[in-house]
């Protein structure tokens, strides 16, 4: 058994720290590395690419809506032209600072409302899958199971890996419990520890209502800006070696 741990990291901004990569960076395999649109900011990205670099994690592009203010988690509906330019723009500075720092972009994971809208925007979807295949049609593409964008993306010739998320709570039909409403995050690590290794061993989670889905996830994520991030990462990880599992990177 394998599974990749993947964290969205390069989050800072200026003079404002956000999350603790350095901790992060620790536990994952890999690295989605905000790319400056809903976070970061170039000498961060750098640092964060390097940090990556040193400790053999893989770097991923992490592009969202244009939204530094909202931190790329609200809904904007851009011209499927203008998003694909957004989207090569920011793999591709990404790119350049990842080379700058020893390493390369390996994947993309588009980031927060960007990443929820895809699922289910056909238009967005595919401007989105455009923009990959144009910067590097090699790239994988991390997705929910079940989506629009899992369905545009392999029609495209690109290769999807589905995701999972270790401390979000999942509905009936796959979707996550949207952050708006309660119990959207899972913050006990027990509950976290046990929802991991039922995705790496079972290939199931457990909905919010009880029911169980089905789910061949190659990667999980852990969200690096809840409450005990950094120790919640580390007790993923642990949970996953003692298990039989093994952590590395998909790309």
């Amino acid at each position: 058994m394998a599974i990749d741990l993947n964290s969205d990291v390069g989050e800072s901004f200026g003079n404002w720290t956000f999350g603790d990569d350095a901790g992060i960076i620790a536990s994952v395999s890999s690295a989605n590395v905000a790319c400056g649109f809903h976070a970061g900011d170039p000498t961060g990205i750098r640092a964060t690419c390097a940090a990556a670099a040193a400790a053999g994690v893989t770097v991923g592009a992490h592009p969202g809506y244009r939204d530094l203010a909202g931190f790329g988690r609200r809904f904007i509906d851009v011209d499927p032209v203008e998003l694909t330019d957004d989207v090569v723009y920011q793999i591709g500075a990404l790119q350049a600072l990842a080379r700058a720092a020893g390493t390369s972009v390996r994947y993309v994971k588009p980031h927060g409302a960007l990443y929820n809208t895809i699922a289910v925007h056909e238009r967005q979807a595919r401007a989105v899958v455009r923009a990959v295949r144009e910067v590097d049609d090699a790239l994988p593409l991390l997705v929910l199971p079940g989506t629009v964008i899992e369905a545009e993306a392999r029609a495209a010739g690109l290769r999807t890996v589905v995701e999972a998320f270790a401390d979000r709570a999942y509905l009936p039909d796959g979707a996550l419990v949207s952050r708006r409403d309660p119990g959207a995050v899972l913050h006990a690590e027990p509950d976290v520890v046990e929802h991991v290794l039922r995705i790496a061993t079972d290939g199931e989670v457990v909905a919010i209502d009880g029911s169980r889905i089905r789910i061949a996830a190659e990667s999980i994520c852990v969200h690096g800006d809840t409450p005990g991030a950094v120790a919640m990462a580390a007790a993923v990880r642990r949970a996953l070696v003692s298990a039989g599992v093994d952590v590395g990177a998909f790309a």
